[in-house]
């Protein structure tokens, strides 16, 4: 309540009994304790007298940075970070950090200009480059991003900036353009798995039959980057869904197989086989794979959170407690357990869902969930909440998620619209239990 004093209380006592190579590490210690303590005007206080006498230092900032954003208004955070960026103008983070916070406040030109000044003092960032692109591709301005990463491929060449290259015109729906930029981008960087992947998906998405050209085309991207890339999951995965969608499951079969011969206990491979049997109706293999996979991955909560989905209604209850014993703090186990009590319409899936968005803020699907969650039986302030934060977190991990925000079809890929889309489809596969049911589970508790 008495900001000035503290100010002047701290600026007088806080090199008291410190030795002059210990300020930095102190300061920032009791910054922290102060805000554990709930003195924010402390901690403020400390901060900004040890930016005083350590103005080039970034972790002050950044920690300068955090207090204001979490418990000062925009305006603070932005005047933070636009201190920082002129005592650490190679710091690209806190160009990257204005920059957002400005978009976000609906202030796109002032957005523009920093990441313009950015350019001037990190020309040759990749993150800056991008960070660029993406902004004026979410505001539905095509040719400037097509435009920057043309520059940017020249600038700062590197397999992302080509791979976002590709990416918008695949969003643009430009197929022979999107391949032209990765068959070049190939030649140049022949390690980079997600080059593969989406040349062997550009390919795909053109067949229109089982035999077509296109499929045996789509089938040598992805045998070529295994090749390149045997450790890649992803592109083990895509190849195995190719096999099984135009081939046999047998093939499909083969290929999970070799994968994970190649790459031993990765719980990834262990479910994709799992699930490719149970689609195919082998229940009985896919106990048997998942009894293996358990062997080899014990403690892992991505076959546990399975084993929950899977189980019969019976059952269920023991499966989530044996799994929390396992992994009580992974967040796939966490979110299964929440999915559970939302499809019984139980309020305490609040809880689990919010746990789960804290452990991993960057799964999209933990985020879907909850706002379907509080769609269905939240108000409208509990839902602006949710969104509020899922924006703020701003998730590029899930299946569900990606499903979505990767697919060139949708127009939109902004976090709010992909928020909206997954909910909804969450939705539709929580009221059907297709998310977290085998045929033989839905049998069971239909009895």
């Amino acid at each position: 309540n008495a900001p000035l004093t503290c100010a002047a209380i701290i600026q007088y006592t806080i090199g008291l009994g410190v030795e002059e190579e210990d300020r930095r590490r102190t300061w920032l210690d009791d910054a922290q304790a102060s805000l554990a303590r709930g003195s924010v005007v402390t901690a403020r206080a400390i901060l900004r007298y040890a930016l005083k006498e350590f103005p080039t230092k970034k972790q002050i900032w950044l920690r300068a940075a955090e207090l204001e954003k979490k418990h000062g208004t925009s305006d603070d955070f932005l005047t933070i970070l636009s201190r920082a960026v002129e005592h650490c103008p190679r710091s690209e983070i806190f160009w990257l950090m204005r920059a957002k916070e400005q978009w976000l406040s609906g202030k796109l030109d002032a957005a523009r200009q920093t990441l313009a000044d950015a350019f001037a003092a990190n020309p040759d960032s990749e993150d800056v480059w991008l960070a660029a692109v993406k902004l004026e591709w979410e505001n539905d301005q095509p040719e400037r991003a097509r435009a920057l990463l043309a520059q940017a491929r020249e600038k700062a060449p590197s397999p992302r900036v080509w791979m976002k290259s590709a990416l918008l015109e695949r969003h643009l729906k430009q197929t022979q353009a999107e391949i032209q930029l990765l068959d070049t981008a190939l030649s140049k960087y022949p390690d980079f798995d997600k080059l593969y992947m989406m040349a062997g998906q550009n390919q795909l998405k053109q067949a229109r039959q089982h035999n077509d050209p296109f499929i045996r085309r789509s089938r040598e991207y992805f045998q070529r980057g295994l090749r390149h890339c045997p450790h890649s999951i992803p592109l083990w995965k895509l190849a195995a869904q190719l096999e099984e969608h135009h081939a046999t499951i047998p093939k499909a079969r083969t290929i999970l197989e070799l994968a994970r011969l190649k790459n031993a206990k990765h719980p990834e491979l262990w479910l994709a086989a799992i699930r490719l049997e149970r689609r195919a109706g082998n229940y009985k293999l896919a106990e048997n794979l998942s009894a293996k996979a358990f062997q080899e991955c014990p403690d892992s909560g991505l076959l546990w959170a399975d084993q929950i989905a899977s189980a019969p209604a019976a059952s269920r209850k023991n499966r989530s407690l044996e799994a929390l014993k396992r992994c009580e703090d992974d967040v796939h186990v966490v979110l299964a357990v929440a999915n559970l009590f939302a499809a019984d319409k139980k309020p305490k899936a609040r809880k689990w869902y919010n746990r789960a968005v804290s452990l991993n803020p960057d799964l999209g699907d933990a985020w879907a969930a909850y706002f379907a969650f509080e769609l269905e039986h939240g108000d409208e302030n509990a839902q602006s909440e949710v969104r509020r934060r899922a924006i703020e977190a701003d998730p590029t991990h899930g299946e569900l998620w990606t499903s979505i925000s990767k697919d060139p079809e949708i127009n939109s890929g902004d976090t709010p619209s992909i928020l909206s889309l997954a909910a909804s489809k969450f939705t539709a596969l929580l009221a059907t239990r297709y998310q977290f049911l085998s045929p033989s589970a839905a049998a069971d508790n239909n009895r």
